[in-house]
């Protein structure tokens, strides 16, 4: 991705001036004539996302933006509406919006589009970045969400469990990571046995595996991320209905996050040893596909009753956190678009997230609020284990009918020892345009979570 960010005072860029009922008169004023007899013919009403392209002796010579007044801020990234609302060109902000930097930020998302398939048709706004801001800092996290966005919009066709491999290798490449793969039956003979069973049943294109990438110091502390990647889910036997596999492209949308996380980590040289961990199949229908109430013996030794198949997920990042959690880390956080119950407790745009750690979870709040990368905190609330008993097997995969993500969370808190761990379940998807998020795959959790460890580890 090529940084919409243009350094100060390397361009005459436009200036953009954000208004708000009670600001609008004092920016009027310093309008020249024209321009103020232009909005005042105009009509213009400085009310949130409206804007107005005023006239100049060369063109274009300035915009007004309506902003929401201080002390009633919905959404942070409403100038995340500009670049479809500007021509061409190169801007700068003329006066300073609520915060900033997350306006800077929020041009640079709403500027996204996926091209893979279709040709971009070339529009092209940039921002001229004032020199109290990190210009590489937020260009980095700009790329980030552009992976994540860009991997989770390409369909299963493309973004196969090798696919993702090839992109996660890329990233290596990168920034000198070293990175692995356990591929098939390797899986079976290294220990891996849920994320076999899950991934058996694929076509030979898209066999099951375990991508493993480690980057940094041996000698800091140790962060390890894991990211569910079920590249494409049927549901397996307990199959899906339409409605409810039309987007499952997006089921990789933890490894997609994870892998964006990394890449803001790495970019920002935070000092720590990071490990990524994606368990990457598809949840395919065969004559091989794993069964209700067949039962496997997990890596960590806690055999698994199968439920249900359509909750393979917490399966294949059973297996990967307890890899994880061997090496004793500090801190392990998990992504995956895991229940409908998250969404329904709270719809698509707050993904719930869950530990046990007091402090680390209100340091994440902060985090996310700072970041306008919006989370919430539900219980891992210990009485709802009796729901994953089984008579056969030491656990359930499913629980009951109700509280489904509650359930999903301590079924996965079985393979991990650590008081650090985090677990987020996401959604990882705009089904409709809004500032700053195009429609299409989207990277949530990512930014709260670097922000939390740039200030622990920068």
């Amino acid at each position: 991705m090529n940084s919409i960010f243009i350094a100060h005072g390397t361009a005459n860029a436009v200036p953009i001036w954000f208004v708000t009922a009670a600001t609008y008169a004092d920016v009027r004023g310093r309008l020249d004539a024209e321009a103020r007899a232009f909005t005042d013919a105009a009509g213009f009403e400085p009310k949130a996302g409206r804007h107005l392209l005023l006239p100049g002796k060369n063109g274009l010579g300035g915009v007004l933006f309506g902003i929401e007044p201080n002390g009633d801020v919905k959404d942070m990234f409403l100038p995340g509406r500009l670049p479809q609302l500007l021509p061409d060109g190169v801007y700068r902000f003329a006066n300073e919006p609520h915060d900033v930097r997350l306006a800077a930020l929020a041009v640079a998302l709403g500027s996204y589009r996926f091209t893979r398939y279709r040709k971009s048709d070339g529009h092209q706004v940039k921002l001229e970045l004032s020199q109290s801001l990190d210009r590489d800092e937020l260009s980095h996290i700009a790329e980030a969400v552009t992976l994540a966005r860009d991997l989770i919009n390409t369909p299963a066709n493309d973004m196969g469990p090798a696919d993702l491999e090839a992109a996660a290798r890329k990233l290596a490449a990168s920034h000198n990571a070293e990175i692995r793969a356990i591929v098939g039956d390797d899986l079976l003979a290294q220990n891996f046995p849920l994320i076999y069973a899950v991934g058996r049943a694929a076509a030979p294109a898209a066999v099951p595996r375990l991508i493993d990438m480690v980057w940094g110091d041996d000698k800091h502390p140790r962060v390890t991320l894991v990211g569910k990647g079920v590249c494409f889910d049927t549901g397996g036997l307990d199959i899906k209905p339409e409605s409810g596999m039309l987007n499952m492209k997006k089921d990789m949308g933890g490894a997609a996050t994870a892998l964006a996380l990394a890449h803001m980590i790495m970019a920002r040289g935070l000092k720590v040893r990071l490990r990524v961990l994606i368990p990457a199949v598809e949840n395919s229908i065969a004559g091989a596909s794993f069964r209700p109430r067949d039962i496997y013996t997990s890596r960590k030794g806690i055999s698994v009753e199968i439920g249900n198949t359509d909750a393979e997920g917490r399966l294949i990042l059973a297996d990967a956190l307890a890899l994880a959690d061997e090496e004793k880390p500090e801190l392990i956080a998990d992504f995956a678009t895991l229940t409908g119950a998250a969404r329904v407790a709270l719809g698509p745009d707050v993904p719930a997230f869950f530990t046990d750690d007091d402090a680390l979870a209100g340091e994440l709040m902060n985090c996310a609020a700072s970041e306008n990368d919006p989370l919430w905190r539900l219980p891992l609330w210990r009485p709802y284990e009796a729901m994953l008993e089984s008579k056969v097997a030491d656990i359930n995969n499913v629980g009951g009918s109700q509280g489904g993500a509650i359930t999903a969370a301590l079924f996965m808190r079985r393979f991990v020892s650590a008081k650090s761990w985090l677990h987020f379940d996401l959604f990882a998807w705009s089904a409709t345009a809004k500032p700053g998020r195009p429609e299409g795959g989207d990277c949530q959790a990512a930014r709260a979570l670097y922000a939390l460890l740039a200030a622990r580890y920068g």
